[in-house]
């Protein structure tokens, strides 16, 4: 448990690729809208077409995020990606992003898939408090549609892609006169106000691509067996998502002394929406407070958190000096849940 106060959130963007996936195109390849929607909440998707990787959407979503910010490329500090789908195996998709936007900025990859986005920001939050970095660009994208199976009935119309980013920084005290929040509500510290990271990687077969790696090349005959693939348990998944929030988001409330009640947005990892319901049943949050945009994008695994923050902060929300509940988790299996000020 740890906390990371006096970072502000100075402005979001986001990217999602062009190419719309409904239920029913997914039906050619067999696979039962109705059965998706029911099981999942999910409508639909987003795929990237053949010329796109991870790094043109974080791109893209960088672009948004700074033009957001009013903050120039120049004065980028750090750059942290949270991907599973680089671009190559090296150099790393911050690299390319870093070349591309033309900052001069250190820029590193963080592996921690679904649970990526909050363990980048909170690693962000450090350098900024520490006053190693004033101005970081903190992203997750991938693009899982390349991760599965289309093959696999019920597992590849479960994944989408995209990119989110926000850009953090210190809070210099001043909320401006655009934040919507009365005096009151701007009383009080900003930033990560209780956080916690963990992971149990004795579970890291229930989600898991088995090769690719140094463990077991990719071959010709581990292509056949269809290895490059995600492979899910997805009942057991289900029921160690409802545990890991339910334990992490009660711990932090009680780090942070916030009650559910002064929340004004939880934002889960957009998984499942029987994840997300059966998650915050018991936390005692009214259902017009949990965010969802599950049912347009799907599962973007990284993206996931940013993506509906951006959404939330453009639809007016999220104001400034509200209390939000975040939580990512999968793959690892890890998971990272934070209630920040905004």
């Amino acid at each position: 448990m740890g906390s990371v106060p006096g970072v502000r959130i100075l402005g979001s963007g986001a990217f999602v690729p062009d190419n719309l996936v409904t239920n029913e195109d997914l039906a050619a390849l067999g696979c039962d809208s109705e059965w998706i929607v029911r099981r999942t909440g999910i409508r639909q998707r987003r795929h990237a077409t053949p010329d796109q990787a991870t790094s043109d959407l974080c791109y893209e979503a960088a672009l948004r995020c700074l033009a957001d910010a009013k903050v120039t490329v120049d004065e980028l500090d750090l750059i942290l990606v949270a991907t599973i789908t680089p671009d190559h195996f090296t150099p790393s998709t911050a690299c390319h992003l870093q070349q591309r936007l033309g900052a001069f900025a250190a820029a590193m990859d963080i592996s921690a898939a679904c649970a990526g986005f909050m363990y980048a920001l909170t690693t962000g939050a450090q350098f900024i408090a520490c006053g190693n970095a004033r101005r970081v660009l903190v992203i997750g994208a991938d693009l899982m549609s390349r991760t599965v199976d289309p093959n696999d009935k019920k597992t590849y119309p479960l994944f989408g892609d995209g990119a989110g980013a926000v850009l953090i920084g210190p809070d210099d005290g001043s909320y401006g006169d655009d934040s919507g929040a009365d005096d009151s509500a701007q009383e009080g510290p900003s930033g990560i106000l209780s956080y916690q990271l963990g992971s149990e990687g004795c579970g890291g077969e229930m989600l898991c691509i088995p090769a690719g790696g140094t463990r077991l090349p990719l071959t010709e005959a581990t292509r056949r067996e269809g290895l490059q693939y995600l492979r899910m348990d997805g009942r057991n998944v289900f029921k160690w998502a409802v545990r890991v929030f339910d334990e992490s988001a009660k711990d932090v409330l009680k780090s942070a002394q916030i009650t559910p009640d002064e929340l004004a947005l939880v934002v889960l990892h957009q998984a499942n929406q029987r994840i997300i319901d059966s998650a915050v049943s018991d936390l005692g949050v009214a259902a017009d407070k949990v965010f969802v945009n599950l049912d347009r994008y799907g599962n973007t695994s990284g993206a996931s958190i940013p993506l509906a923050l951006d959404e939330a902060f453009k639809e007016g929300k999220i104001r400034r000096g509200d209390y939000v509940l975040l939580c990512g988790f999968g793959s690892g299996l890890a998971w990272g849940t934070a209630v920040i000020r905004y």
